[in-house]
């Protein structure tokens, strides 16, 4: 394979908490104090410990603890932005992404700490929140390369990323220790020249008419984005 000719690159942009929008989300910096509330409805209450399993954080017994982790997943890092994804037509918070080992010099990034709740799972606006994030990363910075990990053991993440486009590159073995257990890692990743086709698959995957009247998929985001020259 031929290698990109980067004599004329030059370091991108960091990445921001800028808002993001589109027609079913609304991606804001998340603030605990102001969306706590919604999330723990969103994540089940005190009913929603699978949620957290592979998290760093959690699982949250009473809203006190739930509060806190929230505050703790805000201040996590100094190299992560957390998101919480706002329902555009409620404004209540459904879940949190985040933008995490943010390489502006390489132009690189990774999408992380993802956890959705009710309105997000298996939806639409979950499939819009992913290309409204990567747009971000790839359209209006020009990044280079975009990053999803995850436990090897975490079905759902993983084909979550290969759902979504993203190619995997192996397993990093015995990478971490989480909350007492050994953390295979599984890498995923888009470059930029993957992208393009992979960004009008997942356009053409919500547009309204994909969907039938009871709201079902007409085509597969897999088999969409497959089709695309």
């Amino acid at each position: 394979m031929s290698q990109p000719d980067l004599r004329e690159w030059t370091p991108r942009q960091p990445l921001s908490f800028e808002p993001m929008e589109g027609e079913l989300v609304r991606i804001v910096e998340l603030d605990a104090d102001a969306h706590w509330r919604d999330l723990w409805v969103a994540f089940g209450g005190g009913q929603g410990a699978d949620v957290w399993h592979y998290m760093p954080i959690g699982p949250f017994s009473d809203e006190a603890s739930f509060a806190d982790g929230m505050a703790a997943l805000q201040a996590r890092r100094p190299d992560w932005l957390p998101f919480a994804i706002l329902d555009k037509a409620t404004g209540k918070a459904m879940g949190t992404a985040s933008y995490m080992r943010i390489d502006a010099a390489s132009g690189s990034a990774e999408v992380g700490a993802i956890a959705f709740g009710e309105g997000l799972k298996r939806r639409a606006a979950g499939t819009e929140t992913m290309l409204l994030m990567a747009r971000r990363v790839f359209d209006e910075l020009g990044y280079r390369r975009y990053e999803w990990k995850c436990d090897a053991n975490n079905t759902p993440s993983v084909q979550a990323a290969k759902r979504l486009g993203f190619t995997y590159e192996g397993t990093f073995r015995q990478h971490m220790v989480v909350k007492g257990r050994n953390r295979d890692t599984a890498w995923f990743s888009i470059t930029d020249k993957e992208w393009p086709r992979i960004s009008v698959g997942m356009a053409r995957w919500l547009a309204p008419e994909n969907f039938d009247a009871a709201g079902r998929q007409r085509q597969s985001l897999r088999d969409v984005i497959a089709a695309q020259p």
